[in-house]
């Protein structure tokens, strides 16, 4: 338990960096104008395909990976 404590804010820096880098690493579709409320005209679908769909499977495990060492850490302090 007690290594666990020391390894635990170390992976969740590297997890969160790596997070941040994979959701900086995604294409936005839609630009600042869709941002303030401008538009291209119309909207269209858009099927993610190769890296970017293994940016966004990525983003979505290290974000409930990032929120579980969170919870961990948390158990780990009540009982100490």
């Amino acid at each position: 338990m007690q290594m666990l404590t020391r390894i635990l804010p170390y992976a969740q820096i590297i997890v969160s960096v790596v997070l941040v880098a994979s959701i900086l690493l995604q294409q936005s579709g839609a630009g600042v104008g869709g941002a303030l409320g401008g538009g291209d005209g119309g909207s269209f679908h858009h099927t993610r395909r190769g890296f970017e769909k293994f940016l966004f499977y990525l983003s979505i495990v290290l974000g409930i990976l990032l929120a579980v060492l969170a919870f961990l850490a948390i158990l780990i302090k009540a009982k100490s």
